[in-house]
């Protein structure tokens, strides 16, 4: 057994239940003995292995829980990321080495780590070890923080310290504190014990401070008869000025050669990174690479850069790059460039136009198909969202008629369709996959793709309330009921959006995850005229809404109901008078600095993109 008990498992439970639960709070919660999870994990319908293997990594990072969480404890909520750091790495673990989900840490950087750098990147970031003064401050502290870059700290940690001393200590931390309450300083000293390695200084860089770094090659070349080489070449780092601290990393630099249609590795070089500037002398003399890849293999945790040469390699070859986790980290420092307005949006959808088709992971298509929508429809000029828009339907058109028939690349391509569908025609050819008036082999139109193409007709104003009545009729579940509330939120006409408003704030009655659904449709790109009234509003609702609501209510509506979609100096202005609302306590203030930050960001990412 895993844990140092006899009884059939770590805490002595020979039965081990999994109960999903209707309208679950939660995705899941770690129950000794018997996880509840949200129903949202028994599928209706179609789902793709990216929906596969999420759910089973939530099953085994619950299943992780009864050992990290309640065999052994933290001792108060500054702790919390001992629970939610080591569940989430010891479940992308168990996922890659004993599932079929092999290319689990692909996954992890490509989603994981970057929920994690997002969130470090806010005003409201923290140590992995936060400050919890009560226990309303940790309400909103599960968060990217605590679960994704604990996680990936973790992975770093294992890299510092060898795998086999990680475990070692880990086993010695659970007989030292079973069945007990343990905090940092225990967990420190079991690794310690177990690795013979001082880590006050790992814990003070890595758990005590926040912020992510950014790591970029610097170099100089020659040039000889067999062609370019590097001639003194370091990695620098640098730090956010509000959080100025350096960290030491352990990583790898990967130079990789195009050949044959091919970018593939020719030479590794392992090191530790410390301070402003390392320098690398293995590579002096080394051939200059068609890409150079920072943090190969994903050891490290921090943004990274690549250098001009690279960037025009991925530009036309990214597709190209053949190690599935190679290529995730490659598409991560694209995403980066242009959430910090250094690569234009328009060429992000251009990369994942062009290359996202080669993937064959699924979960990092849908990942990137995402953000392609994202980068249209926040980071991008909205002077070029409809060219944009029509590209990407294009394309995902295209996908959608040349993957395998019955695929989950079909089904995401599908997906992305309809939710880029924009023009006239596009409507109307997402309409006929609803009527049955045009059908691909293999494709099936159920329920799931059923509301998905109603929610997008809605949003786009190719859908009336009849459209969203018929399709409830089909589907008169409490599921149908949420999915058909969130349409006609969604519908683009005054009193739609007046509908949903009063829902969400004057219906008292509406349980919590109607009141989520309803949010979900309110505010859609392209109805920014119909919303600017809405501002206004939502700065006026904040102080009844903490006064008399629910914690979890208030906190769903002052973070739903931010006007997201209003890209707008007007926006941050209206963000700086919710902060002076004095009802709204510091945990619900905090979301509004997030939000607020998030508008700052994508006005930055737009004027990238407007130049």
């Amino acid at each position: 057994p895993l844990g140092p008990n006899q009884g059939g498992g770590p805490l002595g439970v020979r039965k081990y239940d999994q109960v999903f639960v209707p309208e679950f709070n939660w995705g899941a919660m770690e129950n000794a003995g018997c996880v509840t999870f949200s129903e949202r994990y028994v599928f209706r319908a179609k789902v793709t292995e990216a929906a596969r293997q999420s759910r089973a990594g939530t099953i085994l990072h619950e299943m992780a829980h009864m050992w990290f969480g309640d065999l052994v404890t933290m001792r108060w909520w500054d702790d919390l990321w001992l629970n939610e750091s080591f569940a989430t790495y010891m479940g992308t673990l168990a996922l890659a080495e004993a599932t079929r989900f092999t290319n689990a840490w692909a996954s992890f950087a490509q989603d994981t780590k970057a929920w994690a750098y997002n969130e470090d990147q806010l005003p409201s970031t923290h140590p992995i070890a936060a400050d919890i003064p009560d226990t309303d401050a940790v309400r909103v502290n599960f968060d990217g923080i605590t679960y994704a870059k604990g996680a990936s700290v973790l992975k770093q940690l294992v890299a510092w310290v060898g795998r086999e001393a990680f475990l070692k200590g880990l086993r010695g931390y659970f007989r030292r504190h079973e069945l007990g309450n343990a905090d940092l300083g225990d967990f420190l000293n079991a690794l310690e014990e177990a690795s013979a390695r001082d880590l006050a200084d790992w814990a003070k860089q890595w758990l005590q401070s926040a912020g992510v770094t950014t790591l970029r090659p610097t170099f100089e070349t020659d040039q000889d008869a067999d062609g370019r080489r590097y001639r003194g070449f370091a990695v620098a780092q640098q730090a956010p000025a509000r959080h100025p601290a350096l960290r030491s990393h352990r990583l790898a630099l990967g130079l990789y050669r195009l050949r044959d249609g091919a970018l593939t590795r020719r030479r590794r070089v392992e090191l530790d990174v410390v301070g402003a500037s390392t320098d690398v002398p293995a590579l002096a003399g080394e051939a200059v690479g068609d890409l150079l890849l920072v943090n190969d293999d994903d050891l490290a945790y921090a943004k990274i850069r690549l250098d001009e040469g690279s960037l025009a390699t991925l530009t036309n070859h990214l597709g190209h790059v053949r190690d599935p986790l190679a290529r995730a980290l490659c598409w991560q420092a694209a995403w980066d460039l242009t959430r910090d307005a250094e690569l234009a949006a328009r060429r992000w959808v251009g990369l994942v136009v062009e290359h996202a088709a080669a993937e064959d992971d699924v979960t990092v298509l849908q990942s990137l198909l995402a953000r392609a929508r994202a980068a249209i429809d926040y980071y991008g000029d909205p002077a070029n969202r409809p060219a944009a828009r029509a590209l990407l339907a294009r394309r995902a058109r295209r996908g959608l008629q040349e993957a395998e028939p019955a695929s989950d690349a079909q089904l995401v391509w599908a997906r992305t369709f309809v939710a880029s569908a924009d023009d006239p025609e596009d409507l109307d050819w997402a309409r006929a996959l609803l009527d049955g008036g045009a059908a691909i082999a293999g494709l099936a139109v159920d329920t799931e793709l059923r509301w998905h193409i109603v929610g997008a007709l809605a949003a786009a104003g190719a859908a009336d309330g009849d459209l969203v009545d018929a399709e409830l009729a089909r589907d008169p579940t409490d599921i149908g009921a949420r999915r058909a509330a969130a349409a006609r939120a969604a519908r683009p006409v005054p009193e739609a959006k007046a509908q949903a408003w009063s829902t969400l704030l004057d219906d008292r009655g509406q349980p919590l995850a109607t009141m989520r659904a309803v949010v979900s449709g309110f505010y859609q790109p392209g109805q920014e005229a119909l919303l600017a009234g809405y501002v206004d509003r939502y700065v006026e609702a904040l102080a009844p809404t903490w006064s008399e609501r629910d914690p979890e209510e208030a906190l769903l509506l002052t973070q739903g109901l931010y006007p997201s979609t209003l890209v707008d100096p007007g926006t941050v202005a209206a963000a700086d008078r919710a902060l002076a609302v004095t009802e709204v306590p510091a945990h619900g203030r905090r979301l509004i600095v997030e939000a607020r930050d998030q508008t700052l960001r994508a006005l930055r990412a737009r004027s990238a993109d407007r130049d």
